[in-house]
This record gives structure tokens, sequence and C-alpha cells, in this order.
């Protein structure tokens, strides 16, 4: 069975653009938006709060795309 890692926790604009480098790069991302899930569900959270998620096999990989990134 494949497990995610979360790799990065940033802004919504760094995290969608890393996570379509990964997708170049043919590494599955997963985005999850914890600020967007909140405001659905009428809480407040900070905006810093989208993860990204990389299958534990790929996070050598990912880490190499993020470090040219940023």
């Amino acid at each position: 069975m494949k497990e995610h890692v979360k790799i990065l926790t940033d802004r919504a604009i760094v995290i969608n653009r890393i996570a379509q480098l990964l997708d170049e790069q043919n590494i599955p991302s997963l985005v999850k938006d914890n600020a967007e899930s909140a405001r659905l569900a009428g809480f407040g959270t900070s905006s810093n709060d989208i993860e990204l998620y990389v299958y534990k096999a790929d996070v050598g990989k990912a880490e190499t795309v993020i470090k040219s990134f940023l």
C-alpha cells in the first residue's frame, strides 16, 4: 500500500505551482487545502494551511524539484 507523506506547507500559489512542477516530472501529488475546507465548514483558519503530499517512494525526487523551485 502506498502512503502519502506531507512534504510542504505553504501558501496556495506556491503549493499549486510546485504541484504543477511535480506533475511535469510524473510525480503524483495531493494538495490538501485546510483553509478552504474550514471556510466551507464555517470555521476560520490560517490561509497558510495548504499542504502538499507525495507518495513515500517519491519523496527524494519531489524534494529535488522543490529545492530547485524555492
